[in-house]
């Protein structure tokens, strides 16, 4: 029974040392740094590097997940990486860390997977940062800001983001003088329907036409839905005006006339042009 308990005591021992000098740097003893993906350890005091297969004996068991982890590395490697790359990289990781399962060998698996998982974060970083850059080269200023300030300080994340900052402050002000054309478009429609249907005052009508204009405007100018609305309706009752503008002011025709006209040309020429394009 001693005999039986000093073998096992011997046994336990050898592989806590087998345990111990797979850990250890054999030169200087300094703690050994995994790189599964390119298959070497390395000494974090003195740097001496040796395959991972000479000190793991199953590391050749886990060869489809480091094959999988070294492609995913040669895809987000150095330089600008696309969001197609990033991509792939991430299926990559998800796949490797689905597969690290072994009950022989559990304390590699659990760093395969924990290696997998500092991959995958690292990926979908990079992903979001060229899908930013992506709509930057775009002009989607907006979409791109969103992104770069989620980020944070990553990379140039900061500079860009200053960069979509001033665009977009830019084409703001570029904004303002279509906003105003495309804002009167409507209250002019209205200031002719006012004074000609219910004979109100030139004064009045002028002072509900600078206030809807001013306000339609300012809606064209924050660019949002209520802007998209107001764009649609007024390139719609564009040309109905400018005709019905030129018949009344110029041919004096009588308004309600000419408000037909106005409406009903547009809507003619539109459904001829539809019939004979379906003809053709």
């Amino acid at each position: 029974m001693v005999y039986n308990r000093n073998i096992n005591s011997a046994r336990i021992e050898k592989e806590v040392n087998n345990k111990m000098n797979n850990t250890k740097c054999s030169v200087c003893g300094g703690d050994l740094i995994r790189d599964y993906a390119a298959g070497i350890c390395r000494c974090a005091h003195c740097g001496n590097s040796r395959p991972i297969g000479d000190i793991e004996a199953g590391y050749k068991d886990f060869a489809h997940i480091t094959e999988k982890l070294a492609k995913a590395e040669t895809l987000i490697g150095e330089g600008d990486v696309s969001a197609k790359q990033a991509e792939e990289a991430i299926l990559l990781y998800k796949s490797a860390a689905a597969a690290c399962t072994s009950r022989s060998y559990a304390d590699m698996a659990a760093e395969l997977r924990a290696e997998c998982k500092s991959g995958l974060a690292k990926a979908e970083k990079l992903k979001d940062y060229a899908q930013a850059k992506n709509y930057f080269e775009k002009k989607a200023y907006d979409k791109a800001l969103k992104i770069f300030e989620s980020l944070g300080e990553y990379r140039d994340c900061g500079i860009f983001a200053a960069r979509c900052r001033d665009e977009l402050a830019a084409a703001k002000k570029r904004r303002i003088p279509y906003a105003v054309i495309v804002g009167m478009i409507l209250p002019a429609i209205l200031f002719f329907f006012l004074m000609e249907r219910f004979d109100i005052s030139i004064p009045l009508c002028i002072a509900v036409f600078a206030a809807a204009a001013a306000a339609l405007a300012y809606a064209v100018y924050l660019n949002g839905v209520l802007s998209v609305i107001v764009e649609i309706a007024s390139f719609i009752m564009l040309v109905p005006l400018l005709i019905f503008t030129v018949l009344v002011y110029i041919f004096n025709i009588q308004a309600g006339l000419a408000a037909g006209i106005a409406i009903g040309a547009p809507l003619a020429v539109t459904i001829a042009v539809v019939v004979l394009s379906e003809r053709q």
